[in-house]
């Protein structure tokens, strides 16, 4: 096992290895003296994972509750969360109790965002059980939901108690799924990490997971601590989300949201000119991820221009210079579309 420690405006552990997900009650027990335990999943991870789960919770000793949701990111909107909400009132959860967050990166938003808003905020934990959620969206407290003009255009930050990523349900995930994890993991090589780009093309998809998962949560975590509210740096970890956003809101979401940011991290590359272009888009091609699409400039613009990281008449793009070395460019919003053009 790993652990690696986020020290932000609250420090915890996130801790990577094998058959973690028997240790959740005795950890969150650690915590302090919650009584009652939301269990927050989905329908496709609950079947999984759920019974195990509260089994370890309820032998620590607590109550346990579980609210389970329809799987996709239909779901993770204004409706679903006021349901959980009402749901935790409803089971009288109070300030000393827990959520715990068992599934992928929708889970993980909604349950995060009703943590960081219900009772003006209570602890939560992050069980991630796909690679997406594991390398970055269980890290770093962004928690959000969508709205019909958008991804994630409501939300909070709020930094979770724990983090605790089994790497050994990673095993049930269907083969698109994780490679959707793996694009965020070749953004984190990308953006960073020359060694760590060159074992994923070395590896492919056989990389060691214990590795990878806990370098790219070192990373995070780096980011982190350096600019917690994404005002600068942390702005990085964008890189391909804003088209990719762009092209997946025009999808009505049937992209899923890996193959978004891997066509966004492809258009970005071919546009700004990157030394590193036919590296970063055989890799992405390896993986099984698209590095193109249909969709025309136009489209993708008016989708992108909703993105919650537009300021004012401007987007702040992440360019790669090469692999391990990018920067943050403020570009116009009427020069965007012929960046896309240009990237397509």
């Amino acid at each position: 096992m790993n652990t690696v420690t986020v020290s932000a405006s609250k420090t915890y552990d996130i801790l990577i290895g094998s058959g973690l997900l028997e240790q959740l009650g005795p950890r969150a027990r650690e915590l302090g003296k919650a009584q009652t335990v939301c269990l927050v999943s989905e329908s496709t991870v609950y079947p999984l994972f759920g019974e195990k789960a509260v089994h370890s919770l309820e032998e620590a000793g607590f109550k346990v509750v579980s609210f389970v949701f329809p799987a996709g990111e239909e779901s993770k909107n204004p409706g679903t969360y006021l349901e959980l909400l009402n749901f935790l009132a409803e089971n009288r959860l109070t300030r000393s109790d827990l959520i715990v967050a068992l599934g992928g990166g929708v889970t993980g938003d909604l349950a995060g965002f009703a943590a960081a808003t219900y009772l003006r905020g209570i602890r939560f934990i992050q069980v991630p059980t796909t690679l997406l959620a594991a390398v970055d969206s269980s890290v770093g407290g962004k928690t959000a939901i969508d709205l019909p003009a958008g991804k994630n255009l409501v939300g909070a930050f709020c930094q979770p108690s724990l983090v605790l990523c089994d790497t050994d349900t990673l095993n049930t995930l269907p083969r698109e799924i994780f490679r959707d994890g793996c694009a965020e993991v070749i953004k984190y090589g990308i953006l960073y990490d020359p060694a760590l780009f060159s074992h994923l093309e070395q590896r492919g998809l056989d990389f060691d997971r214990e590795y990878v998962i806990t370098r790219c949560v070192e990373l995070k975590r780096d980011v982190v601590m350096e600019d917690e509210f994404d005002t600068g740096a942390r702005m990085k970890l964008n890189l391909g989300h804003t088209i990719g956003h762009g092209v997946e809101a025009k999808s009505n979401f049937t992209l899923s949201h890996g193959k978004a940011v891997a066509i966004g991290i492809a258009i970005v590359s071919r546009a700004c000119g990157c030394a590193d272009t036919t590296r970063i888009l055989a890799i992405l091609r390896q993986f099984g991820l698209p590095t193109s699409t249909s969709e025309t400039a136009d489209d993708i613009l008016s989708y992108a221009l909703s993105d919650k990281k537009r300021s004012a008449d401007q987007v702040n793009l992440i360019l790669p210079n090469a692999i391990g070395d990018s920067s943050i460019v403020p570009t116009p919003v009427d020069q965007l579309k012929s960046f896309i053009q240009a990237g397509l």
